[in-house]
């Protein structure tokens, strides 16, 4: 048995603890990955606990949260990316591109897009004004801004707890997008994220 947290005085399981053992009985990799990624986002607890407590438990139903572990320990997924993939995958809409910088004609960067789509000029901009999932605040990120591009500006937040109006409000940008020309702008793949 682990040592027990105490909280508000009763003696409890670790965060890290608790997560595995609620993850070892689940049976949907999308349901464990928001689990465990929403709890180390918000700095609840690190991966190389979750590791370290994956490593004591029982093999019998590790298989998923030993994916969603793994990811975070190639530092593939965070929560935030991954409400981004799965509204992306759900929209219908083409692959976009990721994390790219967006530069005008003169090579003037107007800043990063979580996702760009090129042939129609939507792009969309993830606010991290709230760093933890919380309505923390930090100083805000500068808005993409250029002559006919499309911006969808959404929060952590509204991809976790709305992502249907996120897919609907993109839809409605490319319904607009492909009614004019897609504005002059270029692209830098693999900008570093925010």
């Amino acid at each position: 048995m682990p040592e027990p947290v105490e909280i508000d005085g009763l003696p409890v399981a670790p965060l890290a603890r608790a997560l595995i053992d609620a993850a070892r009985r689940m049976d949907e990799l999308q349901a464990v990955r928001a689990m465990i990624h929403d709890a180390v986002h918000r700095g609840l607890c690190t991966p190389e606990e979750l590791r370290e407590e994956l490593a004591q438990a029982s093999t019998i139903g590790s298989a998923l949260p030993r994916i969603v572990i793994g990811a975070l320990q190639d530092g593939v997924d965070s929560a935030v990316d991954q409400w981004l993939e799965t509204v992306l995958e759900r929209s219908g809409l083409p692959r976009p591109m990721r994390r790219t910088e967006l530069r005008t004609a003169d090579g003037e960067s107007v800043g990063v897009a979580d996702a760009w789509w090129p042939t129609v000029g939507v792009a969309i901009q993830i606010r991290h004004d709230e760093v933890a999932l919380e309505p923390v605040k930090v100083p805000g990120m500068p808005s993409l801004v250029a002559d006919g591009l499309i911006v969808v500006q959404v929060s952590p937040a509204r991809l976790r707890d709305e992502p249907l109006v996120v897919i609907q409000e993109l839809r409605a940008a490319h319904r607009r997008a492909r009614q004019r020309p897609p504005p002059e702008l270029g692209s830098a793949p693999g900008a570093p994220a925010a």
